[in-house]
């Protein structure tokens, strides 16, 4: 786990706070909101950069570990993600748009750290990730439609340009930028300087995260209840999709290594992914984004000790 690993969960505190201090100023509040999007635009093509996009044959040679971790996030997860909204934030429509966009995208970077702390199979980790990727882009607006049209209004234009842009674009340029450095330098320098990308990321993600503070902290500051709120049915999702995982894994007879990597896979959560459409789509329902930037508080921790719980559960031999 690198430096900027460990210290995320309290970079992204750290952004809300500065936020929320800048909030204050009224001219720095408008000139944030204009520059959300391009930071996560260039969040989500450092992100994408680095991605294996053609390392499917890892995944075919596992199928039942493929196979289950794809029921779980795309068929199980959207389902219990509705239900936890219907249940605990039952008159929060928006809060629930955010917890259920947070829910059905599977994570496309920290879950393989997490995979590797637990000592998982990080080969495997590594070949689901572009499935998973693209899964999440394809069907993440029929979720918002099939779960979230009642709740906010949805305009398909929209969601459809704003897929394109925030989205799209980024994976486009990525691929392209990949393929001209493979030409270029190699594969070797390419593998030996692409871990500088991490800061691009980190950073333009934490700019936008104090950028949407700035935006619209004022709201969170009218509405500290929110904290509380998103707590339980977030931990409730962590907590019951650990222990799926663990009967799954029982029934379908993983490793110890497959366990790890199948339930840090459908664990983790691709909250940047979400809050690029969110902040795009829903420009005028800030609390959808808000919701997706103080869900990774909540995740990060419980991700670690989820790491730790593993590893003890394979020195304790208690995963034959």
């Amino acid at each position: 786990m690198t430096l900027f690993d460990k210290v995320q969960p309290f970079l992204v505190l750290l952004s809300i706070l500065i936020g929320l201090v800048l909030a204050q100023a009224v001219w720095f509040s408008d000139v944030a909101s204009t520059i959300i999007v391009p930071l996560l635009g260039i969040m989500l093509y450092a992100t994408f950069l680095p991605l294996p996009l053609q390392r499917f044959g890892r995944v075919l040679r596992n199928f039942k570990v493929t196979l289950a971790s794809l029921l779980v996030n795309f068929l199980w997860t959207p389902l219990f993600a509705w239900g936890l909204g219907a249940v605990f934030l039952q008159g929060s429509p928006d809060l629930r748009v955010g917890l259920l966009m947070l829910m059905v995208t599977p994570c496309t970077d920290w879950y393989i750290v997490f995979t590797g702390v637990a000592g998982g199979d990080v080969a495997l980790a590594t070949a689901l990730l572009p499935l998973n990727l693209i899964l999440q882009i394809l069907l993440l607006p029929a979720y918002l439609f099939v779960f979230a049209e009642t709740l906010v209004e949805l305009n398909p234009i929209d969601l459809l340009e704003s897929m394109v842009w925030v989205l799209l674009i980024p994976l486009f340029l990525a691929i392209i930028s990949r393929q001209f450095v493979f030409w270029w330098k190699g594969n070797i320098w390419f593998e030996q300087t692409i871990a500088k990308i991490t800061v691009v990321q980190v950073i333009s993600l934490n700019l936008a995260i104090v950028a949407i503070f700035a935006s619209e902290g004022g709201t969170l500051l009218q509405r500290p209840e929110l904290l509380f709120l998103l707590f339980v049915p977030v931990s409730l999702f962590f907590v019951t999709n650990f222990l799926l995982a663990q009967w799954v894994g029982r029934c379908l007879r993983f490793s110890y290594e497959e366990l790890a990597c199948f339930s840090c896979t459908t664990l983790a959560r691709n909250s940047p992914l979400s809050l690029a459409i969110a902040v795009s789509t829903f420009p005028h329902r800030p609390l959808i984004a808000l919701t997706l930037v103080i869900g990774p508080l909540i995740e990060l921790p419980i991700m670690v000790f989820i790491s730790q719980l593993l590893l003890r559960i394979r020195r304790r031999g208690q995963w034959k």
